[in-house]
């Protein structure tokens, strides 16, 4: 990789409200940020071998999309306007059921060409035939935090618990270090106590955490208080889910004391807004999990229930629908609805130490906003402007551990144009079969 020098409008560094460092440069020695400051301020020992001059530009961390199904931007469309349960027992199960290794491959690649043109550089993805997934991940160039999704019940469960350690084992620190490694077992409804300690017992043997949807649907907190007399966050405290690191996704439906746990814990928290209002699952108490204390990332869902991957939509869509919820027009303001996509997510992930914001010695993970457009003139305030106002088309440059992957919106990884007719093809082939078998 070439060193890199970055020369902007403005740098946003996440790295606290003030972090603005306007008319910056950042400099890049391999994968790493070796230097952020103001114009002219890179040390003389560093000697760019190119230069990225984008004086219309602002550069800030890439996306960190905390929870994801890749594959199924092959569902995009498929199986709309249904409530949650309704929607994955009639709809996306039985036609998950028909899927094979390659589609989930083809699946991934189309969500990363997608993820990389709204610049989101890392995501968080619960899926099957994970090592395909991390193939399409290396191939892509950028990064993930992977997990095979399980369903607790049985010789099913044993099989995919397997499977899991198998994955880990080969991928933790794969293509380069950019893809990293998580259980994945599907929700406390679908994975029942006695199956989430044989994952908790895995997760410490490997050192991992676990990836989790938690608390989306008020359907799914009756059947557990039924179950065990309890709610989903407290019966995971009792198994000791949270004596590891968890990503619980969604986490809509919660008491206080649910939320007191959660923050207690330090449990990283995906909030997925879209897909959330979509399925009329309910509104997550975002507000009050930030005064709290919580630790707070957003996500996209899968493109089945959003039906995008745009962080910056989900961006705006959070920090929206915390003012109507809570009345408040001062609620998730712009900077913390952007350090939610950023740094909130790498924290999420666990990710700190290595993305989510624009200082030295973190992973070169950058976008570069094209500020140069009509929406976005005037231009009071940067923050204001990207979480408001900006779109994925805005995105001119993506830059994923020292590697441009996309610049002036051409990516320079993929061939989107055939990832794009062979995921069609793959789609039109996966419905086919399910009406053959009597679905759909």
């Amino acid at each position: 990789m070439a060193d890199l020098l970055v020369k902007c409008m403005a740098v946003l560094t996440m790295d606290g409200e003030d972090g603005i460092i306007k008319g910056g440069e950042i400099a890049v020695r391999d994968d790493i940020i070796y230097h952020v400051g103001p114009a002219g301020s890179t040390p003389g020992d560093f000697t760019p071998e190119r230069v990225l001059d984008y004086p219309r530009m602002v550069a800030m961390p890439g996306f960190v999309n905390c929870h994801t199904h890749a594959a199924m931007t092959l569902f995009r469309g498929y199986a709309d306007d249904l409530p949650l349960m309704q929607w994955l027992n009639e709809k996306i199960w039985p036609l998950e059921a028909l899927l094979t290794p390659e589609d989930i491959y083809r699946g991934t690649l189309l969500c990363c060409a997608e993820m990389i043109r709204g610049g989101t550089t890392t995501f968080a993805d619960m899926y099957d035939a994970m090592g395909r997934v991390a193939q399409a991940v290396d191939e892509s160039g950028m990064r993930a935090n992977l997990s095979r999704g399980m369903i607790g019940f049985g010789a099913r469960g044993e099989k995919a618990l397997a499977e899991s350690v198998e994955f880990i084992k080969e991928w933790h620190g794969g293509a380069g270090g950019r893809v990293t490694t998580m259980f994945g077992p599907h929700a406390p409804y679908t994975c029942p106590p006695e199956f989430l300690k044989k994952v908790i017992a895995a997760a410490r043997e490997l050192g991992v955490g676990i990836h989790i949807h938690v608390a989306e649907t008020k359907d799914e907190i009756k059947e557990i208080n039924e179950k065990y007399g309890k709610t989903p966050v407290a019966l995971l405290e009792e198994v000791g889910l949270f004596e590891l690191p968890v990503l619980a996704a969604h986490c809509v439906h919660l008491s206080d004391s649910d939320m007191d746990i959660l923050v207690r814990r330090r449990v990283g928290i995906a909030h997925n807004p879209q897909s959330n209002m979509k399925l009329a699952s309910g509104v997550a108490p975002v507000t009050r999990l930030l005064e709290k204390g919580a630790v707070v990332g957003l996500g996209t869902d899968g493109a089945s229930s959003n039906n995008n991957l745009d962080m910056l939509e989900e961006i705006r869509t959070a920090a929206f629908l915390q003012k109507l919820y809570t009345g408040d027009a001062s609620a998730l303001p712009a900077y913390q609805a952007l350090y939610m996509a950023t740094a909130g997510g790498a924290l999420a992930l666990g990710m700190q130490d290595q993305i989510g914001r624009l200082v030295s010695g973190l992973k070169a993970d950058i976008i570069l906003m094209d500020m140069h457009k009509p929406h976005l003139y005037p231009l009071f305030d940067i923050y204001a402007h990207i979480a408001y106002a900006a779109s994925s088309a805005d995105v001119h440059t993506v830059i994923i551990d020292g590697r441009v992957v996309m610049e002036n919106r051409r990516i320079l990884t993929l061939d989107e144009d055939a990832i794009m007719a062979r995921a069609h093809k793959c789609a039109e082939e996966l419905v086919q079969r399910s009406a053959n078998n009597g679905n759909g």
